[in-house]
C-alpha cells in the first residue's frame, strides 16, 4: 500500500515516529473502525481517527444534532442543528481528511444491526450512554472477536478501557447499575469529553499499529476535579453471561 505525496506530507509526524512509521501508517490506512455514538466521546475520537488516517470509519447514531450538544460534541457547528449526526459528522470528517472513507448508520443499534456493522470492521469504539446499547455492542464484539474500546463520562469523571473475549465489558458491568444516570440528568463538563474521547482514539491507534501496551483488561479512571488518574485491573467473571470469564 503506497502513499501519495500529499499523504506523506499529511502523516509526516507519524512517519517519523518510531512506534508507527511507514508500516504502522499503512496498517492505519488498511483499517476499518466502527464508532457507536457520534456524541461527546465519539466526536473527538472520530476527529482524531480521521486525522490519523484510518482507512474506513463507520459511524452509528440515530440522533440529530441538538443545540445542547454543542457544549461538548466538537464535531458539530450551529449550522448542523437539526441534521442527522452521522450525516453532519461524515461531512466534517471528509473535510478534515478526504483520504478517509466515512459511512453512517442512522438507525437503531440492535442485535441484527450490531452483527452487520461489527462483523466487517477491525475495531469498535463505544461512547454511548445507554447501557442496553453498550451491552449489545459488547455481545457483538465477543461474537465476532473484535476488540472494543469503551469510554464513559459523567459530571467530572471519565473512564476508558479495552475489552476482548475475556474479560469483556459485561465482566466489568454485569447488570445495568441501579444508579445509572445520563449526562442529561447529571451534567458533564464539556472538555472532559475531549479528554476521554481522545484517549479512546489513542487506544485505537495503539491497537491497530501494535504500538505500546494497550488498556486491555484494565480500566483507566480520570477524576478531572482532583486532576488524578488511576488504573484498575478488570478480571474475567466466570459467571459472565456473555464470555463466561
Amino acid at each position: 500500500m503506497t502513499f501519495t505525496d500529499e499523504e506523506i506530507e499529511r502523516y509526516a509526524r507519524h512517519l517519523v515516529l518510531r512506534e508507527v512509521g511507514g508500516p504502522g501508517q499503512q496498517k492505519l490506512k488498511a483499517s476499518s473502525v466502527l464508532i457507536v455514538g457520534a456524541g461527546g466521546l465519539g466526536a473527538p475520537a472520530a476527529l482524531y481517527l480521521a486525522a490519523a488516517g484510518i482507512g474506513t470509519i463507520l459511524l452509528a447514531d440515530p440522533d440529530v444534532v441538538d443545540r445542547s450538544n454543542l457544549q461538548r460534541q466538537v464535531i458539530y457547528t450551529e449550522e448542523d442543528v437539526g441534521r442527522p449526526k452521522v450525516e453532519a459528522a461524515a461531512d466534517r470528517l471528509h473535510a478534515l481528511n478526504p483520504h478517509v472513507f466515512v459511512a453512517g448508520f442512522n438507525g437503531a443499534f440492535d442485535p441484527v444491526s450490531a452483527d452487520q456493522l461489527v462483523e466487517g470492521v477491525d475495531l469498535v469504539l463505544d461512547g454511548t450512554d445507554d447501557f442496553a446499547v453498550r451491552f449489545c455492542v459488547n455481545e457483538a464484539c465477543v461474537r465476532h472477536d473484535k476488540p472494543l474500546v469503551s469510554g464513559a463520562i459523567g459530571r467530572w469523571t471519565g473512564q476508558v478501557g479495552v475489552f476482548g473475549r475475556q474479560p469483556c465489558y459485561r465482566c466489568l458491568v454485569p447488570e445495568v447499575p441501579p444508579e445509572a444516570e445520563t449526562c442529561v440528568a447529571v451534567g458533564v463538563v464539556g472538555a472532559l469529553a475531549g479528554v476521554i474521547g481522545s484517549m479512546m482514539a489513542l487506544e485505537a491507534v495503539k491497537l491497530l499499529t501494535g504500538a505500546g501496551e494497550s488498556l486491555g483488561g484494565r480500566l483507566l479512571i480520570y477524576d478531572a476535579l482532583a486532576a488524578e488518574t488511576r488504573t484498575v485491573r478488570v478480571a474475567g467473571d466466570p459467571e459472565c453471561p456473555v464470555c463466561g470469564g
